[in-house]
């Protein structure tokens, strides 16, 4: 038998192709939202536009970009965005810019912020046009869900591109359901919100009266606790007003911003929202006040200020009084 001519073999290294998924906005949603990404293993490129609030992603393996285009630029094909609002939005994307088509042609780009349904809608025919795709995913609940991998999900948008964007989720929604077509998702969340916004107010009206009555509000929390009213949210707010912890799970800004949204969303569909519109005004209040960076029970503020009759622009507001 002849003597093999074939030499050593060699060995050679396989190449893995690392698909990246873009995160851009690492705020106080933001940041866990991504962190519990980088720790189920997505590979994550970020950005967000105070550096810092990058360290923890690199700290957990995701890859830092200097600016948006390179998230575009090393995303495959998923880019999500959790930005504070249209105007942030427009300018990540270089939306009225020739760098526009160039960051979204090919990717998905997934609108997990609040805006309006309007700027939703046009947002989306933009980047159809430009060659993209778009999903809405908006979430309820605030950091500590967030944090906790608990948040719900809303979904809108084309079914291939919904696909592709729901297994993501997973280590970040607890829950993720389908709303249709935009700008469905974000007229859901306004939905869900109009309830979560009177509940905490009429919760926190409640602590109000129970102090200014001189009841015990740790003796009210309980009591709430053990009825049928308790829930995961009346628990955390009423904790949070029996020690006067205003540290921010939902900040009384964002819940204005989220109050306006909706009101302008009823305006426009011609529907009557009274609960709704006092609200609107209180947490206008609170943030007239300098407590817009607080938690959303800093409404209290509001509360406390029109019992003394000190309420900005207005006096002390009595049952049956007209107030536009």
């Amino acid at each position: 038998m002849a003597a093999s001519t074939v030499g050593p073999r060699r060995r050679t290294k396989r190449r893995f192709i690392v698909r990246y998924v873009g995160f851009v906005g690492l705020g106080v949603m933001g940041q866990p939202m991504a962190l519990n990404l980088a720790r189920a293993g997505t590979p994550l490129v970020v950005w967000n536009r105070t550096p810092g609030r990058c360290e923890p992603l690199s700290a957990a393996g995701a890859e830092v970009a200097a600016d948006p285009a390179e998230v575009f630029d090393r995303a495959d094909d998923i880019v999500f965005l959790m930005l504070a609002d249209e105007t942030a939005i427009d300018a990540v994307l270089g939306r009225g810019t020739a760098d526009f088509a160039s960051r979204v042609t090919g990717h998905t780009v997934v609108h997990m912020g609040t805006t309006s349904a309007d700027y939703s809608a046009g947002l989306q025919d933009d980047i159809r046009a430009a060659g993209g795709r778009y999903v809405e995913a908006p979430v309820s609940g605030s950091r500590v869900p967030a944090e906790q991998g608990k948040l719900v999900g809303m979904l809108a948008g084309d079914t291939d591109a919904l696909e592709a964007v729901r297994p993501l989720l997973a280590p970040v929604c607890q829950e993720t359901f389908g709303c249709g077509a935009v700008p469905g998702a974000l007229l859901m969340k306004f939905s869900v919100n109009l309830f979560l916004i009177t509940m905490v107010t009429g919760l926190t009206e409640a602590f109000h009266f129970a102090d200014r009555h001189g009841l015990d509000q740790s003796l009210l929390r309980d009591v709430l606790d053990a009825g049928p009213m308790a829930s995961s949210v009346s628990r955390v707010k009423g904790a949070k007003l029996v020690t006067g912890d205003f540290t921010v799970q939902a900040a009384a800004a964002d819940v204005l911003k989220n109050n306006r949204l909706i009101a302008e969303a009823a305006r426009e569909a011609g529907l009557a929202s009274p609960l709704l519109d006092i609200c609107h005004a209180l947490y206008g209040e609170t943030v007239a006040r300098g407590h817009g960076g607080e938690d959303m029970v800093a409404v209290v503020r509001a509360l406390e200020a029109r019992t003394e009759g000190t309420a900005p622009g207005d006096a002390l507001t009595h049952p049956g009084e007209h107030h536009g």
